[in-house]
C-alpha cells in the first residue's frame, strides 16, 4: 500500500495481511485457480471494434462475466441470497487486505481488464455514493496506474445491497483518451476557479466531466451534481454512472447520468433478445458480450440504441446542467 494511501487512510486493526494491489494480485494468480484462468483467458479474448460520431465502441466476448451481467437484483432475488462482497461470504481462495478503515482490496476473479480489482466496504451497507464521495476521489488518486468506478445500484451493480468501488487498469478504456481530446462544452471554466466542468456534445451518451488538481473543489462539485440528479420513487439515490482517475494534472471523473437500468432488449424473448446490461465500463466505450450469439451478431445500431434507452434524453440532460 503506498504512503499516500496510509495518510489519507490511517489503517487500523487490520484484519488480514497488508498488501499493495500489484502483491495481492501476484499471489492469488499463483495461488487461486479459478483467477488464475480467467487472467489467462483475457489474453485471447475475442473483441470486435467500431467507431461511431467519431466514438471508439469496443465490444468484448467475455463469457466469465455472465454472472454480472444477468444477476438478478429484484429486492427479492437480493435479499435471499447471501452478499457474495460480505467478508464472511468471500471464497476461501480469496486473499484481502485492509483498504483504509472502512473497505478491503480484492483482486477481481471474473476480470474485464488486464488487472481487476473490486473493493468492497467491511460493514453490510448499501451501494450509495453519499457519505462517500470522498472515499472513492482519495482511492483514485492512491490506486495510480487505475481507473476506478462506481456502478449505482439500479446502474450495473451485481452487489446493490453492498457498498463497494472497482478498479482496473489506466489505458483500457475509451474514455480515458476521449475525456480529453474530444470538442466540449465548458459549464464551469477553468480561469478563476480551482477546476472545471465541461461536456462532450455528440458523444452518444451524456456525461459531465470535472477536472481538478483540489481535492475539496472536486468533492463539492460532485456532490452538487448528484444532488440535481432525479431520484426515482423507492430509490435511495439518483441513477448515474462514476469513473475517475489521477494523473500529474490531477483528477478527472466522468459522471454518466442513468433512466433505466437494462435496455429494452435485455428483457426480450428468444432471438430478440441482447444480454447487455450497460454499467460504467459498457459507458465509458467497452461494452460485455457474455453470450457468443450476442457478440457475433451486435451492430453498431443496437449499440447506439442501447446507450440511448438508459440515459437520459438531450432537454433532460440540459435541465440538469442548468
Amino acid at each position: 500500500m503506498t504512503s499516500y494511501m496510509r495518510s489519507v487512510f490511517p489503517i487500523k486493526q487490520p484484519t488480514d495481511m497488508q498488501l499493495s494491489p500489484a502483491d495481492l494480485a501476484a499471489r492469488q494468480l499463483s495461488a487461486w485457480p479459478l483467477a488464475r484462468a480467467n487472467y489467462e483467458a483475457l489474453q485471447g479474448v475475442r473483441t470486435r471494434s467500431f467507431e461511431m460520431d467519431g466514438c471508439e465502441l469496443r465490444l468484448q466476448f467475455n463469457p466469465a462475466r455472465i454472472r454480472s451481467t444477468a444477476a438478478r437484483v429484484d429486492d427479492r432475488s437480493v435479499r435471499e441470497r447471501p452478499c457474495f462482497l460480505c467478508p464472511a461470504h468471500l471464497p476461501t481462495e480469496q486473499l484481502r487486505t485492509p483498504w483504509g478503515e472502512d473497505f478491503l482490496l480484492l483482486l477481481n476473479p471474473f476480470p474485464i481488464f488486464p488487472m481487476h480489482f473490486t473493493l468492497p466496504a467491511l460493514a453490510h451497507t448499501p451501494q450509495t455514493l453519499t457519505g462517500h464521495t470522498l472515499d472513492f476521489i482519495r482511492t483514485a488518486r492512491a490506486l495510480e496506474g487505475f481507473t476506478v468506478f462506481y456502478n449505482g445500484p439500479r446502474c450495473g451493480a451485481s452487489a446493490p445491497d453492498h457498498l463497494h468501488f472497482q478498479a482496473g487498469s489506466r489505458g483500457f478504456l475509451p474514455l480515458e483518451r476521449e475525456a480529453t481530446v474530444r470538442p466540449r462544452r465548458v459549464i464551469i471554466p477553468a480561469e478563476g476557479h480551482a477546476g472545471t466542468l465541461y461536456t462532450l456534445p455528440g458523444y452518444l451518451r451524456p456525461v459531465l466531466v470535472l477536472r481538478s488538481a483540489c481535492e475539496d473543489w472536486l468533492d463539492e462539485h460532485l456532490q452538487c451534481i448528484i444532488a440535481r440528479l432525479p431520484v426515482l420513487p423507492g430509490e435511495a439515490e439518483p441513477r448515474f454512472n462514476l469513473l475517475g482517475w489521477h494523473d500529474a494534472e490531477g483528477w478527472t471523473l466522468c459522471l454518466f447520468p442513468r433512466t433505466e437500468h437494462r435496455p429494452r432488449r435485455f428483457h426480450a424473448e428468444g432471438d430478440e433478445r441482447l444480454l447487455l446490461s450497460p454499467a460504467s465500463v459498457d459507458l465509458a466505450g467497452v461494452f460485455i458480450a457474455p453470450r457468443e450469439e450476442d457478440f457475433l451478431r451486435i451492430t453498431p445500431q443496437d449499440l447506439r440504441d442501447t446507450l440511448r434507452e438508459v440515459t437520459p434524453a438531450p432537454d433532460e440532460v440540459e435541465r440538469i446542467i442548468q
